[in-house]
């Protein structure tokens, strides 16, 4: 498998970026725009995962359901995704049929109609879909979490929005939202497989260069202060079974403090995945709050969350209690933890221990052709491509003493936020 990749721009605007990767009759293709959550305001909140299911409608020149069965009848797989900082479509396919994957993107770019009567049709399933969520008590109690965390920042809201807001916001709405933010200049085409790249960049040229650049645009994102106090939020709802989380401001993707605190993560609960469409995994079993809560039956399940993102946003634990333990028993055995790494370094072989799961579940994550075209992408949402390229050799740079300082500096209880679920009592 080669690292070499090819990175350019059409001159509307376009960003490519491609890697050859000859051990599979197999090409991936996505599409990525600069436009999640973080681009929205109260009033058209969920918008964005909004725009992504519209474009499922189907244009004319591939009807709805068209793209969806071709993709099926050659054993391909396609599916799209609306997160904080961004919006990605993929399909992978066979090498000699992938374009029509590449045409349905540049279609979609411009071509999308946004019926009005498929707007409404689409209200009805995300709202039902908003509904179903909050019969969950971690989205719940996350959604909580994020209110609390966040004052302006757009951060503080759910990719799917509130309920007032999709009941209320128009066809127009949507469509200039697209128009906005579904233009060349705000886009990365990112495809790897088996493909010579020169026949590649003129397939490219064929299918996107027609499209009229961008106007250009600046989005304002309100910043938030940093956290001062400790806050605490609890949430009753459906269920039987209590949880914490805990949500620590964190640093941006971009920040060095980022690749210290992802080696924290792996040693206080285990690595967390930072592709979403990986594979693979690794135990947490080893972790320190795995032994010290798990083990001793004080939570029956544990396990954290660092999200690569554009700006700064949530370190988050997650801990399932006990039955026979509350949720106050919980935290207070988690702080005496974290209390331990905040006394003194971490000793260097456990940082090497947590530097290994971490390395092995980035491998996990990497290791397919979908994987590598996903990763050429997604760091160009909230870096560059060096991002990932740079990677292991972060990590591997990181001391018992980065480690203490960046404990010291974000799981400090007065950065975080604490969130209790408690089941309605019936």
């Amino acid at each position: 498998m080669t690292r070499s990749t090819h990175y350019y721009k059409l001159p509307n605007g376009l960003t490519v970026h491609l890697k050859e990767i000859h051990t599979a009759p197999i090409i991936s293709n996505w599409m990525w725009y600069r436009v999640g959550s973080r681009n929205e305001i109260p009033g058209i909140t969920g918008i964005s995962h909004w725009v992504e299911h519209m474009q499922f409608k189907g244009t004319e020149k591939f009807p709805a359901g068209y793209l969806d069965r071709e993709v099926s009848r050659f054993g391909g797989v396609l599916n799209a995704m609306t997160h904080l900082d961004w919006t990605t479509y993929f399909e992978t396919l066979p090498a000699h049929v992938f374009e029509i994957g590449l045409e349905a993107e540049a279609d979609r770019m411009m071509k999308s109609p946004f019926n009005k009567r498929e707007v409404n049709r689409e209200r009805t399933v995300i709202i039902s879909e908003r509904e179903g969520n909050e019969n969950e008590p971690l989205f719940l109690l996350g959604e909580a979490i994020q209110m609390a965390a966040f004052s302006e920042h757009p951060y503080r809201y759910e990719v799917i929005g509130l309920k007032e807001d999709l009941k209320t916001m128009t066809r127009d709405d949507l469509y200039q939202h697209y128009q906005r933010y579904y233009q060349p200049g705000n886009a990365v085409l990112s495809i790897a497989g088996d493909f010579d790249i020169t026949s590649m960049m003129e397939k490219i040229e064929n299918n996107f260069s027609e499209i009229p650049p961008d106007v250009e645009f600046q989005t304002a994102i309100p910043e938030d202060p940093p956290l001062e106090v400790e806050k605490r939020v609890t949430v009753s709802g459906p269920g039987e079974t209590s949880y914490v989380q805990i949500g620590y401001r964190a640093p941006s993707a971009s920040n060095r403090d980022f690749f210290t605190l992802t080696v924290l993560d792996s040693l206080l609960t285990g690595p967390s995945s930072l592709n979403m469409f990986g594979s693979g995994g690794t135990s947490n079993k080893t972790s320190r709050l795995y032994r010290a809560l798990v083990e001793s039956e004080i939570s029956v399940s544990c396990h954290g969350s660092l999200q690569a993102t554009k700006d700064p946003y949530l370190y988050s634990i997650y801990l399932t209690v006990h039955p026979e333990h509350t949720p106050e028993e919980v935290l207070k055995a988690v702080d005496d933890e974290i209390s331990y790494v905040l006394d003194s370094p971490v000793a260097q072989k456990e940082i090497e221990r947590a530097v290994k799961q971490a390395k092995a579940l980035f491998a996990y994550s990497s290791e397919n052709i979908s994987n590598q075209a996903f990763w050429l992408g997604y760091t160009e949402m909230f870096d560059t491509y060096d991002w990932f390229e740079n990677y292991i050799d972060h990590l591997s740079e990181i001391t018992p003493e980065d480690v203490l300082d960046v404990a010291r500096s974000y799981l400090n209880p007065d950065n975080r936020v604490v969130g209790f679920y408690i089941p309605e009592q019936g």
